[in-house]
């Protein structure tokens, strides 16, 4: 590998391949192979899902799971985090060990070759803290922070690789995800890692994959989602939930967000014995996901990124003052004229919009893309590689594509519409993830705001009240101020 990075090799084999064929991965599920019901594991569509897409009128929210899945597909290299990794400890006197390297943690000689032959060469930054604590004997339970491409998912795989007795043949490691594709996913991850533990195995707790009720099943490890996983301790008694060891409960802020899922998960974790090791993973810890972890982890070890804002330092910020969508689109072309401009990412509240100003753009004779909503998780990753290869210069896009898009020649992020909550308030997070895109790997970027009423400088006072950062005004008409201003 040209890069000695643990997390870079990660992220190739936590993505898969643009046209990965889930129906492959199916057919290797232990039990009959006839998949019936909901493939997404145990998300009901329409109004039971919360945080779905909207219809092409309203706004456009984003569904988590699909994002997570998105970003996994996607991904092609190290994420180049600079959060500041901030570890509290249970105990504050216990030392704090961390790790340079895979034989410091003195793996099975099996394991640490299976490692060793997916490219990976050392711990990534999170890592070097997070492994020693999932490894620890006595077991230590642990909350983690950790975004897509940190090479989280290889991690705790490599914890309940090492976790397991081989000798045992009941289920000891249990590892839930929020939807079918995610598990699959994760199974994967296992299963290279595990390549040279043949008596390890591993089975997918998933809708469809149907087993003989009251047999005891063999494997080691099962993942799944939620909903099955719950039936298989339960209703078919399948597993033993007295005898699992370790429990990993992954995406856990996708997991709040998608009905019933919660309320499953704290379900399965009560059965489970007193001295379960708990691993509990999620991208952001908001409120209620802090109150979902303290539910589900006692006494826990702690690692988190501290709030990352300095990519604000390199992205100026302006706001245009407009009356409606066709003035907004006259300011954009004047800033076309004006700026040098690799690639652009520009934002819309709706399909409807979205679809409006690609056309738009289109006939100005600009390459553009569009993503939204209704497209498949592939299709959707199938546009983001394309605009990441120069192929189109535009990405017109609703919420869909807000985070975790890496693209180094992005140079100007356009909120078309402003992003708002439920309340109408400033989205300040979906706002920094938005800009984000731009200003990447200490490039000076550029964002833009389109601002049609009073309500939208309301926005304006918000977030920059938020961030401390002054939003400038730009008049797109006068040629001569641009240049001054973005110079």
């Amino acid at each position: 590998m040209s890069q000695n990075s643990w997390a870079a090799a990660v992220d190739v084999q936590e993505a898969t391949s643009l046209q990965l064929d889930f129906s492959k991965k199916v057919s290797g599920l232990r039990g009959p192979r006839n998949m019936i019901g909901d493939i997404n594991g145990n998300i009901m569509p329409g109004k039971a899902e919360i945080g779905g897409w909207g219809e092409g009128e309203g706004e456009e929210r984003v569904n988590l799971a699909e994002q997570s899945l998105l970003n996994k597909l996607i991904r092609r290299s190290l994420v180049r985090n600079r959060n500041q990794v901030e570890v509290l400890q249970a105990d504050p006197n216990s030392p704090l060990y961390s790790v340079k390297t895979f034989e410091e943690l003195r793996l099975k000689p099996e394991l640490l070759k299976g490692v060793y032959n997916m490219g990976f060469n050392r711990p990534s930054r999170i890592q070097e803290n997070a492994l020693p604590m999932m490894l620890a004997q006595p077991p230590q339970n642990l909350i983690a922070q950790s975004q897509s491409g940190t090479g989280k998912t290889a991690a705790f795989s490599l914890a309940m690789l090492s976790h397991v007795n081989p000798d045992n043949k009941w289920t000891q490691c249990l590892c839930i995800a929020p939807t079918y594709e995610l598990a699959l996913q994760t199974g994967q991850v296992i299963e290279q890692m595990g390549k040279f533990c043949p008596d390890v195995k591993l089975a997918y707790a998933i809708r469809g994959n149907r087993m003989e009720r009251g047999v005891k099943l063999q494997e080691q490890i099962v993942i799944g989602t939620p909903g099955t996983v719950h039936d298989w301790c339960t209703k078919y008694k399948l597993i033993d939930p007295k005898k699992i060891t370790m429990f990993v409960l992954d995406e856990a802020d996708v997991m709040i967000a998608t009905q019933g899922h919660r309320d499953q998960s704290i379900r399965i974790h009560r059965q489970l014995p007193m001295n379960c090791q708990m691993l509990f993973f999620s991208a952001t810890f908001e409120d209620s996901v802090w109150r979902f972890a303290e539910q589900i982890v006692p006494e826990p070890n702690i690692i988190r990124l501290k709030r990352e804002e300095e990519t604000l330092d390199t992205i100026k910020q302006f706001y245009v003052n407009c009356k409606e969508k066709e003035d907004k689109f006259t300011a954009l072309c004047n800033l076309y004229g004006a700026l040098t401009i690799a690639q652009a990412m520009i934002f819309c509240r709706t399909r409807k919009m979205a679809a409006w100003l690609t056309e738009s753009l289109t006939k100005e004779g600009h390459q553009v893309a569009l993503l939204s909503g209704e497209m498949t998780v592939e299709q959707r990753a199938a546009v983001i590689e394309r605009f990441r290869s120069g192929k189109e210069k535009v990405l017109v896009t609703t919420n869909v594509c807000s985070r975790g898009i890496d693209v180094e020649q992005v140079s100007l992020v356009v909120n078309f519409d402003l992003p708002v909550d439920l309340d109408g308030n400033a989205d300040n997070e979906t706002y920094l993830h938005r800009i984000g895109r731009t200003g990447r790997f200490g490039r000076r970027g550029f964002a833009v705001n389109m601002v049609d009423s009073q309500h939208s400088m309301d926005i304006i006072k918000q977030i920059e009240m938020h961030f401390d950062r002054k939003i400038i005004k730009l008049d797109t008409s006068n040629l001569e101020e641009m240049e001054n201003l973005i110079s």
